[in-house]
């Protein structure tokens, strides 16, 4: 398929989505977040595919945010309907796909781009980097689950601090908090999240795909029964069988 605000390229087992919209500094706009929603659900049905990474074009900016232009005169009721169909489309589709979305944060990761890399598994991030939620100096909140997914990475008090001062923070005290895992030169970053990417597509993808669901339900009281649940599926599934027999016969696994 062909986009125009998103480029997907494929490299053996990884394909890379780069938001490319360097004049708006990849701001999300509608249109934008169905051809990511569109792309993130054929990658999924893609066989081939073991790791997606998800970046932004240039070297500012990762997301600056959302296209204010484009709903600066809702009301309350297409404002709401804004964010859930984000939600529902895009976000909650990262973070729910099974397989594992890298996102390589290369600049500005502002409000609604904070929250699309924080729907990502994990994080790597450029050390010219700024990330924050500056959504209360327009008078509104994160509206695309940055409520949510921030305090369950950084904890509630550093959450409130980052949400209430509407404040950029450095990759480098990202890292320090937990919001992202590792940072990285800016000419590094692609290839040392690539790496990542080629270690993981070598384990196991239904393993990988069962842990997603059982981390997701981390925080919730059905928590331990998806992992326990799961964990009884996953004997039954020819990536156990050939995960264990060749642990036994001494050599690597073929999945």
């Amino acid at each position: 398929m062909n986009y125009d605000n998103i480029i997907l390229e494929i490299e053996d087992k990884t394909a890379v989505i780069t938001i490319n919209r360097p004049e708006s500094l990849n701001a999300l706009n509608s249109k934008t977040i169905q051809e990511l929603s569109t792309a993130f659900g054929e990658l999924d049905q893609n066989k081939e595919i073991r790791v997606i990474i998800l970046t932004g074009s240039g070297e500012k900016s990762f997301v600056a945010g959302a296209d204010i232009k484009e709903f600066s005169d809702f009301g309350a009721k297409a404002a709401e309907e804004l964010s859930r169909n984000g939600q529902k489309i895009l976000f909650d589709k990262i973070e729910n796909l099974s397989k594992p979305v890298i996102a390589a944060v290369n600049g500005f990761s502002l409000g609604g781009g904070l929250e699309l890399a924080m729907a990502c598994h994990i994080r790597y991030a450029s050390e010219n980097a700024k990330l924050g939620l500056p959504e209360v100096t327009l008078g509104l909140i994160p509206g695309y689950g940055g409520t949510q997914r921030l305090p369950k990475l950084v904890g509630k008090g550093l959450a409130n601090e980052m949400i209430f001062s509407a404040k950029m923070i450095s990759a480098q005290r990202a890292k320090e908090i937990g919001l992202v895992n590792e940072v990285f030169s800016l000419e590094e970053l692609l290839p040392k999240t690539k790496e990542l990417a080629t270690t993981i597509s070598r384990n196991s993808p239904m393993g990988i795909s069962k842990a997603i669901i059982a981390v997701n339900q981390s925080d919730k009281e059905t928590g331990f029964e998806t992992e326990m649940k799961a964990f009884g599926e996953l004997f039954e599934m020819d990536d156990k069988k050939e995960g264990v027999q060749a642990f036994l016969e001494k050599r690597k696994p073929s999945f």
